[in-house]
């Protein structure tokens, strides 16, 4: 029988941190705990590094915190997420409420209560817990915050930046019986700031707003992408728009009058108190530019403009917000900061309020930045750094990058090419999803841009903010057209009684590596940015390429497409993590304990494999993994090692059983009948899966008596 002792892929070294060996100065010292405290990752802001400290500060100055509470149930909850956006499963469209969500998924109701008792006993003050129990957030002295995540709080110069902050010197730690449901925590520094994601001609000084409009209009932009051909005008959507600055209500409905645009009235949302429409700052334009573009492209829909302090705190409870109000179907966002920037621990954090959006169904576009393929160009980081924007890296949502686009004299579509400075290249954070498969797409971590659309200032948008009219490009113009484009689908989509668009990214590649991709995109080939240039297919400056919205509505209202014909499939070894060396399941899912590295049953090769069942008792196991298999594919062959040990004595029957599914289909069955000394080389062709996304997955099932080990390892899809 299967010893059930989970084996760790490294041990970590757990020691009591206390204020001396973290350097707290006296004022903000810790008091010892006798409980031993485990780091958290992640949780000092990578602007430290090369700052230059000045010195303490004050003990009683207050801080906010954000501490960030882990999903659970993580490998359910990537298999939901794959089932709901892949026609002929039986999840497809069946989101779930925030209640559903939260209950299924979300931290527990225990583990809340454990972190606000933990920070009230501090002496921190808990302000609030975010409705979908995904946040916990309190304030207090720095000398209290200090004491309660054990590390130290300094003030520091950015040297590129040329600004004060304060942040931690050192990980935060906690308790280990509260770091096991803690994701992270955000708010120990006041360093990141989310920048606009807008640009102007550079013949076109700030200063120089006119009293006519003189940049692209509604009827351009509609006619060139077919918007105007959808039949569609947003009528009973809901837009949510991510800012972090306000707008004039007078200025947006100057624009409305020009154009001849009706629909409801805009409306603010504040978070965490923010609420800057009595005196919008520097980025008002920004906010300006987001709402105009998503009314000229969906007139009819509702617009929801959130607006939180630029924080990482106030990043996070905007994107819990959102999601827990579950009032929009869209999510629309322009403003963001390069990776290497960014405290990875925050980004987890949104990320997880993604996960929820997409579960409910929600669909967020992400500018991709203006600065190229060096993200961190206007940041700490500087230009030699090859960087992508977060949140458009995040697997969660759709990065728009941007292009110039070239309309005719009818408004129609002429010719587009990559824009110079838009945003594109590779994640040094997200791996590669499973459905980012097609022409052009390559290596292991997630790409940038997705799709595009109109975003050089070369070729930009007539914009009405501060009392004038402007001519302002940037990705921050891109991410609302597609937003627009997503709520007049989701109009049509209710019509026709099939799911609204949901996490639109693995649907959108879908269609891309099918048939439909040349009637359903403009793909863009021409042109660059720094390191990577337009081509046929996916590129990193344009992905996909930009929306041919009437055509692109019918392929999705489909459900499903049609490969392309034979000779549009690059060969390629699509499973990850096939030989489980990583020491960790993902990008697999599986139940507890599957993924293995005991000598009781020992690996193909190396240490680990997949040990499925082998309890002698009534159980089930899974291991899964969704991919997508290139269109126009005529080889697909799904190849593994499978070693089956029996203690059944029977010839006859099949009492423990392995099932293989492909989505919905089981495509083959192993049983104790199939036992064999050593492992046994099994191929599976799923060909007939081209051009589709599809969720592979193992069911081990045990009876009640005699154990049966099903052991998998060193399994590969090759496609060609």
């Amino acid at each position: 029988m299967r010893p059930r002792t989970l084996a760790l892929a490294a041990a970590i070294a757990v020691l009591p941190l206390t204020a001396v060996s973290l350097g707290v100065s006296t004022a903000q010292a810790a008091a010892p705990n006798a409980a031993p405290r485990v780091a958290l990752a992640n949780t000092v802001n990578p602007a430290v590094a090369h700052s230059e400290k000045k010195g303490d500060v004050p003990s009683e100055q207050q801080i906010s915190v954000a501490v960030s509470l882990k999903l659970r149930d993580a490998a359910g909850l990537d298999r939901f997420l794959a089932a709901v956006t892949t026609p002929g499963t039986p999840e497809y469209g069946k989101f779930l409420t925030p209640e559903q969500f939260t209950e299924r998924f979300g931290p527990t109701r225990e583990a809340v209560q454990q972190v606000k008792d933990y920070l009230a006993g501090q002496g921190l003050t808990v302000t609030e817990v975010s409705a979908n129990r995904q946040v916990v957030s309190a304030r207090g002295t720095a000398a209290k915050v200090s004491q309660a995540f054990a590390t130290h709080e300094s003030s520091y110069v950015d040297p590129q930046l040329q600004r004060t902050f304060f942040a931690n010197d050192d990980a935060a730690s906690l308790p280990s019986d509260l770091a096991a449901v803690v994701q992270g925590v955000s708010g120990l520094d006041n360093h990141a700031v989310r920048k606009n994601r807008l640009a102007k001609p550079n013949a076109i000084t700030p200063n120089a707003a006119t009293a006519a409009p003189g940049g692209m209009s509604p009827a351009q932009y509609d006619g060139a992408y077919n918007l105007t051909k959808t039949g569609a005008d947003g009528t009973g959507t809901t837009v949510a728009l991510w800012e972090f600055d306000g707008y004039k209500s007078s200025d947006l409905t100057t624009y409305d009058a020009q154009y001849g645009l009706t629909g409801p009235a805009v409306s603010t949302v504040s978070v965490d108190g923010a609420n800057y429409d009595s005196a919008p700052g520097q980025g008002m334009g920004e906010v300006e530019l987001d709402s105009e573009i998503v009314r000229g492209a969906a007139p009819k829909a509702t617009q929801l403009i959130y607006e939180a302090p630029n924080s990482d705190q106030g990043e996070i409870d905007m994107a819990n917000k959102i999601v827990a109000d579950n009032k929009a179907s869209v999510i629309s966002i322009s403003w963001g900061s390069c990776e290497p920037d960014t405290t990875a621990a925050s980004m987890t954090a949104v990320d997880n309020a993604f996960k929820q959006a997409a579960a409910q169904g929600i669909s967020i576009f992400s500018a991709s930045g203006d600065d190229g393929s060096r993200d961190c160009t206007r940041s700490t980081s500087g230009s030699t750094v090859k960087a992508v924007d977060f949140p458009a890296s995040s697997p969660h949502q759709t990065g728009v990058g941007g292009t110039n686009l070239k309309v005719t004299s009818a408004n129609g579509y002429s010719s587009e090419s990559a824009w110079s400075t838009a945003g594109g290249g590779v994640s040094t954070v997200f791996s590669k999803p499973s459905w980012q498969t097609g022409t052009g797409v390559s290596g292991t971590m997630r790409t940038v841009p997705d799709v595009s659309s109109n975003a050089d200032p070369a070729s930009g948008f007539a914009i009405y903010t501060g009392g004038a009219w402007q001519v302002y490009g940037g990705t921050s113009a891109a991410a609302p057209l597609w937003s627009g484009y997503a709520a007049q689908f989701n109009q049509k989509a209710k019509a026709a009684g099939k799911p609204v668009l949901g996490e639109a990214i693995p649907r959108l590649y879908s269609v891309a590596n099918s048939s439909s991709y040349g009637s359903a995109f403009h793909d863009v080939t021409t042109g660059a940015n720094q390191d990577f240039s337009a081509k046929a297919g996916y590129d990193q400056v344009t992905g996909w390429g930009s929306p041919v919205a009437d055509q692109l509505t019918t392929a999705l209202l489909g459900g499903t497409t049609t490969p392309p014909p034979t000779g549009g499939c690059t060969a390629a070894q699509l499973i990850g993590n096939g030989g489980f060396e990583t020491g960790t399941a993902a990008p697999w899912t599986t139940s507890s304990g599957v993924v293995d590295n005991s000598s009781s049953q020992p690996a193909h090769s190396g240490s680990w494999k997949a040990w499925m069942n082998g309890y002698g008792s009534t159980h089930t196991d899974t291991l899964a993994q969704t991919v997508s298999v290139p269109a126009g594919c005529t080889s697909a062959v799904l190849t593994f090692q499978l070693h089956i040990d029996t203690a059944e004595t029977t010839t006859s029957t099949a009492y423990d059983t392995l099932t293989l599914q492909a989505n919905s289909t089981t495509v083959k069955t192993w049983s104790n009948l199939n036992a064999a000394p050593g492992y046994v080389q099994q191929s599976v062709d799923l060909t007939s899966f081209a051009g589709q996304t599809v969720t592979l997955k193992f069911t081990g099932t045990e009876d009640s008596s005699a154990q049966t080990s099903f052991v998998i390892d060193d399994a590969v899809l090759n496609v060609g």
